[in-house]
């Protein structure tokens, strides 16, 4: 797994530092969205400055992306390759687990075009779903 975060890193013109690369480790091994409380409680005694910087630095490089799942807590998760600093492509639906808040990507889900009056500018527009998912259902 080292060497997926060194290579993934180095393609996004980073620096491999220790934090750095343990958030990525993370992220990588991770199938749903992680809030800035999930990772300190993963990461061991991580400098919560650092650990915000370094989220920025990823979501600013398309490395991670906003998982906006209505529950008002700010989550993160990996981006697709195609996204950059320049222009990230995360208009999926998320979805969000009532029971576990676990927050997960549909990446096969897209965020419908929407026709809206001339005179009005959209900034942004987010899909979420909830419910149960597989793991809650059981």
């Amino acid at each position: 797994m080292e060497v997926a975060v060194k290579k993934l890193l180095k393609s996004y013109h980073l620096r491999s530092t220790p934090v750095r690369k343990q958030v990525l480790d993370l992220f990588i091994q991770t199938s749903h969205a992680l809030g800035k409380a999930n990772i300190e409680a993963e990461l061991d005694e991580i400098d919560r400055i650092t650990l915000y910087r370094t989220l920025r630095t990823f979501e600013q490089k398309g490395i991670i992306h906003q998982a906006i799942d209505g529950s008002g807590k700010t989550k993160y998760a990996l981006c697709s390759h195609e996204c950059s600093e320049h222009e990230h492509h995360d208009h999926h639906a998320h979805f969000y687990c009532t029971r576990c808040e676990k927050t997960v990507c549909m990446n096969s889900i897209t965020v419908p075009k929407i026709d809206i009056p001339d005179d009005f500018q959209i900034a942004s527009a987010q899909l979420i779903l909830s419910g149960t998912c597989k793991n809650c259902q059981r």
